[in-house]
Order: C-alpha cells, then structure tokens, then sequence
C-alpha cells in the first residue's frame, strides 16, 4: 500500500484537491441550481419530485458530482500518467540525458493547461447532454443549465490548474536544463488568456444568466397576474349551462401572446383546448395541477426551469368542476436574442481589451527579456543604456532592478577586464622567466665559444707579430696564421648572429598577446624561433622535438609572429609538462598546407585529457595544473589564433593514448 501512494502520489495529491472543491462545488450546486433555474416551490427535495421522477433531487445532485469526479479522475491520471513512466527521470534527473528531461519539462508545461479544458469542457458537455436526453428536448432550460454548470466548473477548475501549476513547478525546479532549444514556446499573451479570458466570460455569462433569471421570475409573475385576474373576471361576470357553453364563451378570452392558448380540463383528467381537440401536457404540469396549484392560486409550472406556466381557476357546472387555464411562455425569443447579442458583444468587447492588456504585458516583459539577453551577449560597457521607467508598478521595479543589475554588471566586466590584464601579465611575466632562464643557458655557450674564439684570435696575433722579424718564418707560414685568424672570426660571427637571433626572439616575446604586429613571415622563420626559444626547456626534460615540415619553407604567414611563436610554445610546454617528468620522450611538430590553409600541429603520447577537461576547453579558463597553473595559456591562444590570425584551434584527446593539438590558419 506504501509503494502505491508512493508511485501515484502527485495524482493523488490532485485528485484530493478537486475531491475536494468537488465537495464545495456539489453543495453550492445544491443550493444554486433551483434558485437560478427557477425551480417551483415544493417541487423538488420533496414527495413530489419522486412521484413525478422517481427520484429525488439530493440523489440527483449527488449522481452529477459522482459523474463529475469520475471525469476528473480519468482526466487527471490520463494527463499525467508521464510521472509514473519517468518517475526515476524526476527523481534522478543526473542520469538522463537533455532531450529526454526537456520532453517531461514540456510535458509538465502542457499537462495542466490540457486537464484545464477537459475538465471544463467534458462535465459541461455531458450534464448538458444528460439533461436534455432526460427531458426529451432541448430548450432554453438546458441552455440554461450549460451556462451555470460552465460557469462554476471554470471557476472551480481553474483554481485547481493553479494549483496543479505549482505542484508541477515543485519538480520543474529540480530539473537541470543548459539550453532551451526544443521546448514548447508558451507565450504570456496566451497564459494571461488561458488564465483571465474564462473567468471573463464566466462573469458575462453568469451575469446575463442572472439577469434572465430576474426577468424571468419578474415577468412570470406579471404575466401570471394579468391572466389570473382575466380567469377571474371571466368566472365572476359568466354563467355556464353547459360545457359547450363553456367553450364557447372561453373563445372571447383575449390572449396577448400568439405562443400562448387555452385550455381545459375535465373530471376525466383530458386536456382540450378552446375547440374541444386534445392537447397533450406534461406529467409534472399535470400532477403539479392536482397537487400543489390550489396552494398556488392556481399557478401551474411546465417542468424544473422550463419558463412557460399556466393560470388556473375551477369552475362548476351542473355539479361537475371544470378547470379552465391559460397556458403562456414567460419570455420570447426576442429576448433570448437580446440577451445572447449582448452577450457576443460584450465578449468581444473584453476579448479585444484582455488581447490589448495581454500585448501590454507582453511588451514590457520582452524590453526587459531582450535587454537581459543583450547584457549576455555583450561585453562592451559602453554601449550598455539603462532602460527608462514606464511605470509604477511591479514592472517599474523590475525595471528598476535590471538597471541596478545592469550597472553591477559593467562593474564586474570592468574589474574581469583588468583581473584579466592583470593574469595575462603575470602569465607573460611567468613565460618570460622560463624563457629568460633557457635564453640565459644558450647565451653562455655562443659567449663561451666567443670568448675561446677571442683567446685564441689573440694568440694568432701574438704569433704573427713575433714572425714578423723573424727571417727563418716563410710566407707560406704567414698565409697559414691568416687562414686561422679568418676561421676564427668566421666563428665568432657564426656566434654573434645566433646571440642576435636569440635576442630577437626574446624582443618578440617580451610584448603582450594583446598587441596586434602584423607582418608578413615564412615557416622557416616561425621554426626558427620556436627552436631557439623551446631549445632549453626541451633539452632540460630531456624530450625530443620530432618536427615535420610537408610545406615550402618560404610559405608566408600573415599576423603576428611573436603571438604564434608563443601560442605554438605554450602547446609544446603543455606537452612537456603531460609528459609528468617521464624522459626520452617525443613531441611531434607538424607543419603542412591543405589547400588554402597552413595545419600547425603539436602532438604527444602522454596521458591524454579526461572529458570533463576536453568540454571546457578554450571555453573558460581551465587547468589540471593545481596551484601551479592559471588555465590561462591555451584560453588566451585560442583568443590570439581566433581574432589575430581569424583561424580556429582544435583538439583531440585520448585517455592513456595522447594528446593533438593542430592550429589551422587560413593563407
């Protein structure tokens, strides 16, 4: 029993709540449907009502609420019967993928504006259709009837679609959702429609119901009069001989109404009209004649609501009582016209005006909408405009509350601006120590190779000017001494260009990612530097640079070399640190051209990159470096090869297998 309420609690918990309003509702029809229907006086919840029916009224108003609760049971586990078959997805929403918790989102959207219109519109229909099939037509009772039950029943329901909306919103909350792409669009013009526009013809409509109400009871009661007081009259001033008499002196009544007639009836319980030929009326008219009109003054009503009555009187003729009446309809068509174009325009009228407040509404909540999704995508403060106050209301401190956000965000987009700044220098500063650190190591062996070049230019030197006066030293001697002296400036010139080669290399490097030098170079130049800059670092890990080059070397590269250089280091240093101080290594540094483009590659065979790191890659700024790295390396190099050289950066990454960076630049 526990794991049943368990698996069907939220249909349960809906269930109680219309059991409940049904509760209310059933007694409020219970009082409310004689009185707005115009049920005569006695003839219900009494004797009579089971002599005519064989029923009585609280067993019928108990059946219609049963009919009704039956209707909402199977109209709410229809409608939700998706909790049950993704009960595990809400409860463990972690373990599904997005489109499937989209479609339950949706379904949880839907499902209560479904359960609205079918639990209005099927008891509607239903009791409608009973109530006419019951009285063999179906007339202006029935319509009658329609309108208050489709009245209340949209009050009552739609109260509990407001609470089934925030039952729903309970588990809409614990859904994670990252776009929403692939939901319903429910716009708010059609839930303030959904929502008002009922309410708003239950209003027109129960108002004209209770106007026709009063009228009816008013006319009725005036019609009643004038025809009571003509039988009267006509009693008071005739006398009858015989039942021909009769008929023949009834004939002078004046009747005011073409749908109105006389009638008679006899010890026999016929029914004639003023000719003497059979009219047919109905048992309640009949047994109300006999039972409860001499109570009534007469009064005689048709059916339960039906506005057409009857005025009577007795009269005597040679012993034998004759009842005389007229049969007459309270209201005429022309008056149902009247109240059902009333009705129209007055339900056209709020139409037009709830679409114009809806459109109001609606306009006010996309400025703000769209100005919140403009805050999101972009990131110049300049051109961020606080939106003006149009109003004093709850949308005014809306408004008021995005422009506060507004500002806050400009602040913060000015302070990430310059907390960026401030890491790229200190990421510039940090790649510029390792790099002073392996410029400084190969520096010392051109300068050690210079200064040894110099000792040994001096000694040449020395020997050549003490041969100079010595006559057993030939000239063959002096041509030798020349010769070393040449090999030995030719070194240290050797020497000097890589030292000035190393000291570009370093000038390059030493400026921000951010400032834009283009120029034009060749791959053998990018090579060049990347050589002599990576040249330390690779020979400390002891890791071998397996580079490739399936393109002219004479190719020219247009955009920033120093920018490129660093962003094809900092793919190498990565690929050193993957390593995890493993030595004898191979990194492999591809470059080739396809078609229009140059392909840089940078590849390893250390561990490889879980996925959680691959999805956010070139995203944010992402390290699995610990405290020893900013993340801000390959973030800022996707940034330089996307806005610098308006090429792209991809990856490919296995665990245990290796790791391929490729940078793709469009010649």
């Amino acid at each position: 029993m526990k794991k049943i309420l368990e698996k069907y609690k939220i249909q349960l918990k809906l269930l109680l709540a219309l059991t409940l309003g049904l509760i209310v509702l059933t007694a409020i029809y219970y009082f409310l449907i004689p009185a707005i229907l115009n049920y005569p006086k006695g003839t219900y919840a009494t004797n009579f009502q089971v002599k005519v029916e064989n029923t009585n009224y609280l067993s019928q108003v108990l059946s219609i609420a049963f009919a009704i609760f039956a209707i909402f049971a199977i109209v709410t586990f229809w409608k939700t019967r998706f909790l049950i078959q993704y009960s595990d997805l809400i409860k463990n929403p972690s373990h599904y993928s997005m489109e499937e918790i989209n479609h339950v989102r949706n379904k949880l959207f839907t499902a209560p504006y479904s359960i609205l219109v079918l639990n209005i519109v099927i008891p509607s229909i239903a009791l409608t259709v009973i109530h006419a099939y019951t009285i063999h037509q179906f007339s202006i009772t029935t319509l009658k009837l329609f309108i208050l039950v489709f009245s209340l029943m949209t009050l009552y329901v739609t109260s509990v679609f407001i609470y089934t909306c925030n039952v729903f919103k309970k588990i809409l909350v614990k859904l994670p959702y990252d776009n929403i792409t692939g939901l319903k669009k429910f716009t708010l013009k059609k839930r303030i429609f959904y929502n008002i526009l009922p309410l708003l013809l239950v209003s027109v409509l129960f108002t004209s119901l209770l106007g026709y109400s009063m009228v009816s009871i008013k006319t009725g009661n005036s019609v009643f009069e004038t025809y009571h007081n003509t039988l009267y009259y006509f009693k008071k001033y005739h006398t009858f001989s015989s039942f021909s008499d009769l008929l023949q002196k009834l004939r002078t009544i004046n009747i005011t109404s073409k749908n109105d007639f006389l009638f008679i009836k006899t010890p026999e319980n016929d029914y004639l009209d003023a000719y003497g030929e059979e009219i047919y009326v109905s048992n309640f008219f009949h047994q109300y004649l006999q039972d409860l009109s001499p109570a009534n003054n007469g009064r005689v009503y048709e059916y339960y609501g039906i506005d057409c009555q009857g005025a009577t009187i007795d009269i005597e003729i040679d012993g034998i009582i004759y009842t005389v009446g007229i049969y007459f309809s309270i209201l005429s068509i022309d008056v149902l016209i009247y109240f059902t174009i009333s009705f129209i325009i007055l339900a056209l009228i709020n139409i037009i005006l709830l679409a114009l407040f809806a459109e109001s509404l609606s306009n006010d909540i996309n400025i703000i909408s769209n100005s919140f999704m403009d805050m999101t995508k972009n990131t110049d403060t300049s051109v961020m405009q606080p939106l003006a106050l149009t109003s004093n209301d709850e949308f005014g401190n809306l408004i008021i509350s995005y422009n506060k956000i507004q500002e806050l965000t400009k602040h913060n987009i000015e302070q990430l601006h310059e907390n960026q700044e401030m890491l790229m220098e200190r990421e510039r500063l940090a790649s510029l120590g390792q790099l002073i650190g392996g410029i400084a190591h190969n520096l010392k062996t051109p300068i050690m190779s210079i200064s040894g070049a110099t000792e040994g230019l001096n000694d040449l030197i020395k020997e050549y000017d003490a041969s100079i006066g010595d006559p057993e030293v030939n000239h063959q001697d002096h041509h030798e001494i020349a010769k070393d002296m040449s090999t030995w400036i030719a070194k240290i010139r050797t020497h000097t260009e890589y030292m000035s080669d190393i000291i570009t290399a370093v000038k390059g490097q030493a400026v921000t990612l951010t400032n834009e030098d283009d120029i034009s170079f060749t791959v053998e130049e990018l090579i060049k530097r990347v050589d002599i800059l990576m040249k330390h670092e690779l020979k400390n890990a002891v890791i071998y640079l397996n580079t490739t080059i399936k393109t002219d070397q004479d190719t020219i590269i247009h955009g920033d070399v120093n920018s490129l250089v660093q962003v094809i280091n900092n793919m190498i240093s990565n690929s050193i640190q993957a390593y995890e101080g493993k030595t004898e290594q191979t990194i492999d540094f591809v470059i080739e051209k396809h078609r229009h483009k140059l392909i840089i590659s940078v590849k390893d065979y250390a561990s490889g990159m879980p996925k959680s790191v691959k999805d956010k890659l070139f995203k944010e700024m992402i390290t699995t470096k610990g405290k020893n790295g900013t993340g801000l390396g390959l973030y800022m190099s996707y940034s330089t090869i996307r806005a610098h050289f308006k090429g792209n950066i991809t990856l490919e990454s296995q665990e245990g297998v290796g790791t391929t960076f490729q940078i793709i630049l469009p010649l």
